[in-house]
């Protein structure tokens, strides 16, 4: 029997063993298969044994190399596509480098069907962090929802943290933005992704292609819609045609079971509970409009804020909105997704900024710099609930019927 060292150009392996084949070598060919758990150590350990990645892995790691969770996830994506076409090549035996992290393997075999699937309970819709100063964290705002590892870094000075419910809203101390944001996408990357837009509408498009699925990041997101998105996906991409650019959204959700795949966490025999939540960016010509409306709607209740924190609210003062909550069996009602108004104050910092970082991939001179700082400049961040969770997710977009402007049918 033959293993092979680990390996992640499968094309190139699958010549390698058509020449064995050939050379009379019959005895059975293990590939090995490390899938990558972090980007250091994928580096380093692929740079060890001299490995030829191909670009394009290197290109999906790069904007999410500082996200541990995220690296694991492409991962198990990856080797799970290796396998797939090396057993449509003729390959029927495989050798993991688990590196005793035995999880990843075990989904990647889940995935590709060679083992029954072992249910995995999510402890809360975010992953909770590993350390040991915030084991009891169970509540956080929305906003960070894509961007984890700045919500931990802006709160890591607190004495403790938010468990069971928020409290005082006025408590938090949000830490500065000492450096400011960055596109995680070298310049080449990011040109290669977004183009270079001329436009309003040119912008509108890439977040049209980002909720289609056209598009793997955004410089408010480094990875994916979540699951869920699927949901709403076609109402996302709509309202964002016609200038809503949407940066976090979640569907509603009535008491489904904790073990459901798509809203599903918290321990068996729960319910999950999500009211329906955008988070977006509009201009100040559709803002009268729109707020209009939304107040006209007594469920509903927003913030909208600008890059110069004049702030337009229907909430009240210090009041925490959860969004998600959870029932479960012998315990108090979690609810550990909320929205209120001084995290969103701290987020929009971050929320504008991105329009900056994302500037700083043009020459500052140029056409598309001066477009990218407009937005942020002139634009609103807007968050909006519909606290009615038993309504339809779709509900919630009809609120945006009739305003914007849509886009050509070309660029859609």
């Amino acid at each position: 029997m033959v293993v092979t060292q680990l390996f992640y150009d499968v094309d190139n392996f699958l010549v390698w063993v058509d020449k064995c084949r050939k050379a009379g070598i019959t005895m059975p060919i293990l590939p090995g298969i490390m899938p990558i758990q972090n980007y250091g150590g994928f580096k380093r350990m692929t740079d060890l044994c001299r490995i030829k990645v191909p670009q394009e892995i290197w290109d999906r790691l790069e904007p999410i190399k500082d996200d541990d969770q995220a690296i694991k996830d492409y991962g198990i994506e990856v080797a799970a596509q290796m396998i797939r076409q090396m057993q449509a090549g003729g390959i029927r035996g495989f050798h993991f480098y688990t590196i005793n992290l035995e999880r990843s393997t075990r989904l990647v075999l889940e995935r590709v069907g060679l083992v029954p699937a072992v249910s995995e309970v999510r402890p809360l819709p975010w992953n909770p962090s590993l350390s040991e100063k915030r084991a009891g964290e169970n509540v956080r705002p929305i906003f960070w929802r894509n961007h984890a590892r700045s919500y931990i870094k802006r709160t890591e000075l607190w004495d403790e943290f938010p468990n069971g419910r928020w409290g005082d809203a006025r408590s938090p101390a949000y830490g500065e933005l000492v450096h400011g944001v960055q596109v995680r996408l070298s310049t080449e990357q990011a040109v290669r992704r977004w183009g270079t837009p001329a436009s309003a509408d040119d912008v509108k498009e890439l977040f049209v292609r980002f909720c289609h699925g056209q598009l793997d990041t955004l410089p408010w997101s480094d990875t994916p819609l979540q699951p869920e998105s699927a949901l709403i996906q076609a109402r996302l991409a709509e309202i964002n045609s016609r200038g809503f650019l949407t940066i976090n959204s979640q569907p509603s959700c009535n008491g489904a079971a904790s073990t459901d795949k798509m809203h599903g966490w918290g321990p068996p025999n729960g319910f999950v509970y999500k009211k329906a939540y955008l988070e977006f960016f509009v201009s100040p010509s559709v803002m009268k409009d729109l707020l209009a409306r939304l107040d006209t709607e007594p469920t509903v209740t927003y913030h909208a804020v600008n890059k110069a924190g004049e702030l337009l609210t229907n909430c009240a003062e210090d009041s925490a909105n959860a969004v998600t909550w959870g029932v479960f069996p012998s315990k108090e009602i979690l609810q550990p997704t909320i929205v209120e108004r001084v995290s969103f104050l701290a987020w929009k910092d971050e929320a504008f900024d991105f329009w900056n970082a994302w500037a700083r991939v043009y020459d500052r001179a140029s056409p598309a710099a001066a477009l990218l700082r407009a937005f942020s400049d002139e634009w609103y961040l807007v968050n909006v609930v519909e606290n009615n969770f038993q309504k339809d997710s779709a509900s919630i977009f009809e609120l945006f019927d009739g305003l914007g402007q849509p886009l050509p049918e070309k660029a859609q």
